[in-house]
């Protein structure tokens, strides 16, 4: 459609105006993206992002999918066929003003887990356990407060990975790579306040790192 045309089909004199938005030297008001768009047949959000033809030149890829409702339960509610229970990591300290910390499981704080779910992920329901991630060091991947589910048959590093550690008594969710002669580097998301940290084999036969398992879920809450 011409200038002209287009601008007969505004009921607009002259087509000076349409020549103007076409440039750029003028920006149209709202009013004349809609007179606009209802002489060409088209939406308001086609004229103003686009026709539909245009549109169409882009390939338009879906990230996301529908899988369902949240279902509501608390610990008084019946676990269904297909649930279990995962217990929660703490961390308690040994006597009273002394620093030292250990791990521990909860005896209060659970979540459930379908059965499908944890196969899906290879986890067997009685190695998976859940720790609780304080601190910005993982942000902005965990923020503090998130929740992460742990297997405890994975204890194997792969460079890289998230891993759960018993670092003398202390939590901690870290990413963990291999270093020669059997030693580790634990690497943080939040790299800026918290370096990466190595340290030897012997951390590892002393027992000052435990590898608890590798993380196969988080939760976060935004």
């Amino acid at each position: 459609m011409s200038q002209s045309k287009l601008a007969q089909a505004c009921g607009w004199s002259s087509q000076s105006r349409i020549g103007n938005y076409e440039a750029g030297s003028r920006e149209p008001t709202l009013g004349d993206i809609e007179i606009i768009a209802k002489a060409l047949g088209l939406s308001y959000a086609d004229v103003l992002i686009g026709t539909s033809r245009t549109k169409q030149a882009y390939q338009i890829d879906s990230n996301a999918e529908l899988v369902g409702p949240f279902d509501v339960w608390d610990d008084d509610t019946p676990l269904d066929d297909d649930e279990v229970y995962v217990p929660f990591l703490k961390e308690v300290e040994l006597s009273a003003g002394s620093g030292r910390t250990a791990v521990e499981q909860s005896n209060k704080k659970k979540l459930r887990f379908g059965k499908l779910t944890l196969r899906r992920q290879g986890v067997q329901p009685s190695d998976a356990v859940c720790v609780t991630v304080s601190g910005n060091s993982m942000e902005p991947v965990l923020p503090n407060g998130s929740t992460v589910g742990v297997d405890q048959g994975a204890v194997n590093i792969i460079d890289g990975k998230m891993y759960a550690l018993n670092h003398g008594g202390q939590l901690r969710v870290k990413m963990v790579y291999r270093l020669p002669m059997g030693g580790l580097r634990l690497r943080s998301y939040n790299r800026d306040e918290h370096p990466d940290e190595e340290h030897g084999a012997e951390a590892l036969v002393k027992g000052e790192i435990v590898i608890i398992g590798k993380v196969f879920w988080y939760s976060v809450l935004v």
